[in-house]
């Protein structure tokens, strides 16, 4: 399990959502409060947006977070309208600590995260990989089920890279999701799934929280409103105008504020370029 942050609005340092509020990501990484264990130091990761360039940039180390000069160097001075932040709890016995297996995962100008665990992965890896095209095949690095599920959502945007759409990623996190519960229900069938998954493309995101344990989801929040701001530790969301909008997508709240809201058990929040949000149930997807 691990924690992560989303941001898509006007342009802001990273460390606004890494270093500065009272429950930033690397507070998280050290002092989570939604998940069982509060560490999450098996490597970090960074994903920014930046004008001009169809690929996003990324930071990623297998060193904790809250031990890393470079990362808070970074974060201070880096800038950016779509940030993608995520720590990692290595699966135990699972998936190793390397550079490879940290999140965010990219190709071409799309970028993934993702929070849980698919416990019976082992067991469904090679059927998923044959669902692969070979360009799919080739972009896995690494050997965790977060990086296999990216390379099954790209199956559904390759072809799209210029054409994408909040829609389009909503429509690919379902086909993920649904063909990750097909393999389990065919390979592992009575083992559970947990998949809070963030898509982006830079301009819209599509962000799900999901779970086939009746009695156990993990935490995924969501933040609108005109503007987010940060004076030093002090961070807020302005209230929604029509002149701005701003989004943000957290495992955890990053602060006190009252603009934060649990999506919904199950469901996608649709984020289009204007900022704007909508949600979807993932009804074609059973949860047993």
């Amino acid at each position: 399990m691990c924690r992560f942050t989303y941001y898509l609005g006007h342009e802001i340092p990273v460390a606004d959502l890494v270093t500065r509020p009272e429950n930033s990501l690397i507070h998280q990484s050290t002092h989570a409060k939604e998940r069982p264990e509060p560490l999450n130091g098996d490597g970090f990761g960074l994903v920014w947006y930046v004008p001009d360039e169809t690929e996003p940039a990324r930071f990623r180390s297998l060193t904790p977070a809250w031990n890393n000069s470079n990362l808070a160097e970074l974060a201070r001075v880096t800038r950016s309208r779509c940030i993608m932040a995520h720590v990692r709890a290595a699966t135990s016995g699972k998936f190793e600590v390397a550079e490879d297996n940290c999140h965010p995962f990219r190709c071409g100008p799309f970028a993934f995260m993702h929070n849980g665990d698919i416990p019976a992965f082992s067991k469904i890896r090679r059927p998923l990989m044959a669902r692969l095209s070979d360009a799919g095949f080739a972009s896995v690095r690494g050997n965790t089920d977060s990086e296999h599920m990216f390379a099954l959502a790209l199956e559904h945007l390759r072809g799209h890279e210029h054409e994408s759409s909040c829609e389009l990623l909503a429509e690919a996190l379902h086909e993920t999701v649904t063909g990750v519960l097909e393999l389990l229900d065919e390979h592992a069938p009575g083992t559970h799934a947990y998949l809070n998954l963030v898509l982006t493309d830079g301009e819209n995101a599509a962000a799900c929280r999901f779970s086939t344990n009746p009695d156990y989801i993990d935490s995924l929040y969501i933040n609108q409103g005109s503007r987010y701001r940060c004076d030093g530790e002090v961070c807020w969301m302005d209230e929604p105008d029509d002149s701005s909008r701003a989004v943000l997508i957290s495992s955890e709240p990053l602060n006190a504020g009252p603009r934060w809201k649990p999506i919904e058990r199950n469901h996608v929040a649709l984020v289009s370029s204007d900022r704007s949000v909508s949600f979807r149930e993932l009804s074609a997807c059973s949860a047993g």
